[in-house]
């Protein structure tokens, strides 16, 4: 048996599903680097991740 293709096109919700949320700012953060340290200013960066979008962001400690 080979591969089974599928012929239906997706829904504009399958298409773009967790993309609104995001948008709107309201992101799903996750930890992605724990406590790298900044020399210049002397503190700890946390790198956050969002879990549906894939937009990162870093808070100083």
């Amino acid at each position: 048996m080979g591969n089974v293709v599928n012929f239906r096109r997706p829904k504009p919700s399958e298409k773009h599903a967790g993309k609104t949320l995001c948008r709107s700012g309201f992101h799903k953060w996750v930890v992605a680097q724990e406590k790298p340290f900044d020399v210049k200013q002397g503190k700890l960066v946390t790198v956050y991740r969002c879990e549906r979008c894939g937009a990162m962001k870093n808070e100083l400690r």
